[in-house]
């Protein structure tokens, strides 16, 4: 199908855009690397009379290094991020996921914040950056603000970005020597997760000193499964001690029933997942 027809701004700075957007207003969409929104476009759930693509802005690109964070620009293509030495070294996590995301294709030329800014609970970024505590740097207007990952994502596709906003960087604690797995299910290759789990664990002497655990497809946001958290935390690296953790990984979910599983199946995918998921990370 062909999408309706839109005027097309391919502004050089934030400053640019954020003016594009205010004055179009509600007429006007934000594109990113497009491989969430044109699909959406072509079969014209959304016809936008202006869009803005942000793909000529280079300061919203690359991973650089501050201090007890990193910061990833939100243009940056998925495959940059995965293939990062600074993201492998300290949040691990994320380079696993971008790993299994979709396809070689769509890693080159989708974006690292715009599918957290899709906020798509079957995306595979929200869960590793919500479990690493990330921060989500957003500006507009009225300047730049900060927001936690625990209060970015607000609902089924629907953020903290404001309407005259445009998200610019996402900022990762650094979680250095902090084991990483991210544990997908799917039934065909590259398809969106029916449930995958994000674990970063830190052992130390055997025993898991901290784990930070994030559910992917789960509800209508990412969620962390803060129980699992709790009950590793103290415990043996061991499978017997993290099945019974793992027990917990359903506590506060509220997982969707389609053709790919109901929610029952989701629950239980949850807990073998979990364990999956945490004695990889334990285990290196």
């Amino acid at each position: 199908m062909i999408p309706a027809q839109f005027d097309y701004l391919a502004p050089t700075s934030v400053e640019d855009a954020l003016a594009a957007l205010a004055e179009h207003g509600d007429d006007a969409k934000i594109i990113a690397g497009g491989q969430s929104l044109l699909p959406v476009l072509r079969m014209r759930l959304n016809a936008p009379e202006m869009v803005i693509d942000l793909g000529r802005i280079e300061s919203l690109r690359g991973v650089r290094d501050d201090g007890d964070a990193i910061v990833i620009g939100a243009m940056t293509p998925h495959a940059v991020v995965g293939a990062d030495p600074l993201v492998a070294e300290h949040a691990a996590v994320i380079s696993r996921a971008v790993e299994h995301l979709a396809d070689a294709q769509i890693r080159h030329r989708g974006t690292f914040g715009g599918a957290l800014a899709h906020a798509d609970p079957a995306g595979d970024l929200g869960a590793p950056a919500l479990a690493l505590g990330a921060e989500f740097v957003i500006q507009g207007p009225g300047g730049t603000r900060r927001v936690a990952a625990d209060d970015f994502f607000v609902d089924l596709f629907e953020t903290a970005i404001g309407e005259d906003e445009i998200l610019t960087e996402v900022r990762i604690p650094k979680h250095t020597g902090w084991g990483a797995h991210y544990e997908k299910f799917v039934r065909v290759a590259h398809q969106w997760p029916i449930v995958a789990v994000a674990a970063t664990v830190r052992v130390d002497g055997g025993t898991i000193a901290e784990a930070r655990i994030g559910l992917t497809n789960m509800g209508s946001t990412p969620l962390r499964a803060r129980g699992v958290e709790e009950a590793l935390a103290g415990q043996p690296a061991t499978e017997d001690a993290v099945r019974a953790a793992a027990a917990r990984a359903t506590e506060g979910t509220n997982p969707p029933s389609d053709l790919n599983g109901d929610a029952d199946y989701r629950r239980h995918l949850a807990t073998v997942i979990t364990r999956r998921a945490v004695l990889a990370a334990a285990g290196g």
